[in-house]
């Protein structure tokens, strides 16, 4: 390895027992693993949070099976080189090694045309697709293409990952194991890496370098957030910031502040950032923080999303900036998910309770006669179209998820219910 390139490309591991993290993967017995183990894997998209190991796993994999492996970028490749590649692997016939993988880098960034033209391949086995992709594969990569592939949730590393990666790093680089380093604090280190493993070692490489003609060095957290702000203040939409700018995005909305949501959403637009990926977390908070209090709020930003989808840059920043100055003056609130929190926080603990008998369905005479269906009140039957009767299993009978917070709307609603509800829940 060549010493000038950076510690994260110099720590990359070499094979598989060297890697860190993944073991819900790749302990023994995990699903890839064991797939490994038999020497056949099927085309597979890695979705994760940037700096897990995505590019390495797929490296090592390769190196593994000894299976050949091209990679290409979303970002800078085309149906060209797609097409490229295939045509190689289908022209080197019975010379090709067996089962050559591609593997492609942020797989999201390819339009839908881009992924049509890996299908046919992919089908016929003329290759083993890998994608990585740091957004949900189920949004951003076509359901024929998707059907084919077996998709691996890898999650951010652990603050034992991170300190071991450091470790090994302190002990086996070859520039650093020739200095005496010691680490006397890491927490500042490790909130700036945010399970990122590659952001740690290139945020660990600069401070390392600040002590020039030094041997001897001790890291605290203080000389880590004194000497790492020039690394972190340039919007990277492959990592480093993506994650702190959208949720400064997202909490200047939640706050009503307008100013502040177009600044966060121009850093965004300036730095190149998907805008279908604004445009995801524009429909996300119009449901979480603004909800029933503005049931509008979904449909704008759902338009919005379809707006951008079909216009793209530059003039979907503008389609953008309509919808936040929307949602961010809107009245706020979350009703609706403390709702479902709570109710699948009661599912949780209560695991299956058992459907009353009057709302099962009851398509056989057999279950008829076990009192299926029995004492259902058919609401349209009634006066108002409202009949009170009990829908919640009786272990948590009269338990209420919604509760209405101060917005005109949710207190309508809430009223509404009340009035539905009076006599059950005053009986």
């Amino acid at each position: 390895m060549n010493q000038s390139s950076p510690l994260a490309e110099r720590m990359r591991p070499k094979s598989l027992d060297e890697y860190i993290g993944q073991q819900h993967l790749l302990a023994k017995n995990a699903s890839l693993r064991r797939a490994l183990d038999a020497g056949m894997i099927p085309s597979m998209i890695f979705w994760g949070p940037p700096g897990v190991g995505k590019t390495t796993l797929a490296q090592l994999i390769a190196k593994d099976l000894n299976r050949p492996i091209h990679t290409l970028s979303a970002i800078s490749s085309g149906v060209k080189d797609v097409r490229e590649v295939i045509q190689k692997v289908e022209n080197a016939g019975m010379f090709q090694q067996k089962g050559t993988i591609l593997f492609i880098d942020e797989i999201h960034r390819f339009s839908k045309a881009q992924q049509d033209s890996l299908l046919g391949a992919v089908e016929k086995g003329t290759i083993t697709l890998i994608g990585a992709t740091t957004e949900n594969p189920s949004f951003e990569v076509i359901s024929a293409l998707l059907s084919r592939c077996q998709v691996y949730t890898l999650k951010e590393h652990t603050k034992e990952d991170l300190l071991h990666l450091l470790d090994r790093a302190i002990k086996q680089d070859v520039i650093l194991s020739k200095k005496d380093i010691k680490l006397l604090e890491t927490n500042t280190l490790l909130t700036i890496s945010s399970g990122d493993a590659r952001k740690l070692l290139n945020v660990f490489e600069i401070i390392i370098g600040t002590f020039q003609g030094q041997n001897k060095i001790e890291i605290t957290d203080d000389i880590v957030l004194k000497n790492a702000q020039q690394s972190l203040s340039r919007y990277d939409k492959d990592g480093e910031q993506h994650y702190d700018i959208i949720s400064a995005f997202i909490k200047s909305i939640r706050g009503s502040d307008p100013n502040a949501a177009i600044y966060w959403l121009a850093r965004m637009v300036e730095g190149g950032e998907d805008p279908k990926f604004i445009a995801r977390r524009l429909i996300i908070s119009a449901s979480e923080d603004i909800g029933l209090a503005n049931p509008n709020a979904l449909l704008m930003a759902n338009s919005c999303f379809q707006a951008v989808d079909t216009v793209g840059w530059p003039e979907a920043r503008i389609i953008l900036a309509q919808c936040v100055i929307y949602l961010a003056s809107s009245p706020k609130g979350n009703a609706a998910y403390m709702a479902i929190n709570q109710a699948q926080a009661i599912v949780k603990e209560t695991g299956n309770l058992g459907v009353p008998l009057p709302l099962r369905n009851a398509p056989t005479a057999l279950m008829k006669s076990l009192g299926y269906g029995e004492g259902y009140l058919y609401s349209h039957n009634y006066p108002g179209n409202f009949a009170v009767q009990e829908f919640l299993p009786e272990e948590i009978a009269g338990m209420n998820f919604f509760q209405a917070g101060s917005s005109p709307k949710e207190q309508e609603i809430a009223s509404t219910i009340t009035k539905l509800w009076n006599e059950k829940y005053n009986h």
